[in-house]
């Protein structure tokens, strides 16, 4: 039975097999990767892996809560900035900063977004959708105007889940066709006129 880490050096045994699985699915993708590998990039025996991991399933979902976390905190920072900026400013900000932390440490969350697709990821997903309703919710606080747009949870489910998906898209392409900074306002000009045309009409 896989133990709980308890002592720094458990810990730092932990945080060593979770970064190299992050790494074995980045460079295989999940299907592919093997106990043996993560092993081996983590620097310890195989046998030391089920010391505290039931099986690579448990290490794969270890590794996804991870990344999901990291996420989690790369947003709830930028919450106090971002309400108090336009919705274009706000959009433009929050697509480049999940850019960058996908391509962090040679693009190690960029590649294993690739692979969530493939993956079932809905079931780790609820930490992420909670911290960008957060931010959704305080910014309709801080721009009380926008209360007045129909359908406000599509609207928000159409933002954060298209615009994951299209920076990921558009990250893994050798040559797009368009830059980022060309996508990141066009995607902050589409919903602020959307805005300005529904609020206009609500009067």
């Amino acid at each position: 039975m896989a133990r709980k880490p308890k002592q720094q050096r458990s810990r730092a045994t932990v945080d060593a097999i979770v970064q190299a699985a992050l790494i074995s699915i980045a460079n295989y993708g999940p299907s592919a990767i093997t106990a043996r590998q993560i092993a081996e990039k983590a620097g310890i025996g195989v046998g030391s892996l089920y010391e505290y991991f039931e099986d690579k399933d448990a290490i794969i979902d270890a590794a996804s809560k991870r990344f999901v976390s990291d996420t989690v905190d790369l947003i709830k920072p930028l919450i106090p900035e971002l309400v108090r900026l336009d919705i274009r400013q706000a959009i433009e900000k929050l697509l480049f900063s999940f850019r960058d932390f996908l391509e962090e440490n040679n693009q190690l969350y960029l590649r294993c977004a690739r692979h969530a697709f493939s993956m079932d990821m809905v079931i780790y997903q609820s930490p992420i959708n909670s911290a960008l309703m957060e931010l959704f919710t305080q910014y309709l606080m801080h721009h009380p105007e926008l209360l007045k747009l129909p359908n406000i949870p599509t609207v928000a489910y159409f933002y954060i889940n298209g615009g994951i998906f299209t920076v990921v898209r558009h990250l893994s392409e050798d040559n797009p066709i368009q830059s980022f900074e060309e996508l990141a306002t066009v995607f902050g000009d589409i919903l602020a006129s959307y805005v300005d045309k529904k609020v206009e009409l609500a009067g």
